[in-house]
């Protein structure tokens, strides 16, 4: 019998026992969206989670099976890790043979400095902006983030209950201050408990940011969504497909407005 080494393992076990709800599911929002074409620098940033760590074995994977011709880069962003954290990070990218270029910042202190009861907003928005930059920086054209399905429907609820507007995240978004550098979600379609089934199933431990939200110092309006979301899925089976769904069937003649490029539309301005 064949030995696999243990990145081989990682591997296979995406082309094999996890092929149905992650591996062919990367591919179709690849294909669906059209998230990567040939000559593409791709810059793949891990947050030190599960997610993202998945979404570079996934590209290690694919690249190898695809024949697209791509490259690859991954990036890390150190925002103000804990020492342990970071080295746990460090180790578990060495074990799963990804090399990875790790930027320093101090953007956990900045954040918590100006808005100490909640950052996590102005967090993000920084997080973003400075793996942009980085991005930029190496040449890549594209920005890759770890994104999956339950993202997707959480930040529709939280737009609807706290923003009192419908929108929701898309797989991919060209950025405004970095000219020629895209945002693309391959995990757009791939759902948290199959990534959480993946890690467990290959006794992968991955890092806690450290920050106060992280670490339930601070209460997550996200949280809020996501324990929502798993609610009304034990009472309807079909109640993530549902909303993920209702962003790309928007019956425009049945809603009360609309913006289009920041002018505002009433659906009084054609009723007769």
């Amino acid at each position: 019998m064949r030995e696999f080494t243990y990145q081989q393992a990682i591997e296979r076990s995406l082309m094999k026992r996890f092929k149905g709800p992650i591996y062919s599911k990367f591919m179709q929002a690849i294909d669906d969206y059209k998230l990567v074409k040939q000559g593409d620098k791709i810059a793949v940033a891990l947050s030190g989670g599960k997610d993202s760590l998945l979404l570079a074995k996934l590209f290690q994977t694919w690249q190898k099976h695809s024949g697209v011709d791509f490259e690859v880069v991954f990036i890390t962003m150190d925002p103000g890790f804990l020492e342990e954290h970071t080295k746990a990070h460090l180790e578990n990218c060495e074990k799963l043979g990804i090399e990875v270029i790790v930027k320093p910042s101090r953007i956990f202190e900045i954040a918590e400095g100006m808005s100490p009861e909640s950052p996590c907003f102005l967090c993000a928005r920084m997080r973003r902006g400075f793996l942009y930059k980085v991005a930029k920086e190496l040449g890549c054209n594209k920005l890759a983030l770890g994104h999956h399905f339950d993202d997707v429907i959480e930040t529709t609820l939280l737009n609807i209950f706290y923003a009192g507007s419908y929108k929701t995240m898309l797989p991919k978004v060209k950025s405004e201050n970095y000219d020629g550098v895209e945002l693309i979600r391959p995990l757009y379609l791939v759902k948290e408990k199959d990534v959480i089934r993946f890690m467990n199933y290959h006794l992968i431990k991955t890092m806690n940011c450290g920050c106060k939200v992280a670490s339930c110092q601070l209460d997550s309006k996200r949280k809020e969504m996501k324990d929502l979301v798993e609610l009304m899925r034990k009472k309807y089976v079909n109640t993530d497909i549902n909303i993920f769904r209702s962003a790309q069937n928007v019956n425009i003649n049945s809603i009360l407005g609309y913006y289009d490029e920041d002018k505002k539309v009433s659906f009084l301005d054609d009723y007769e």
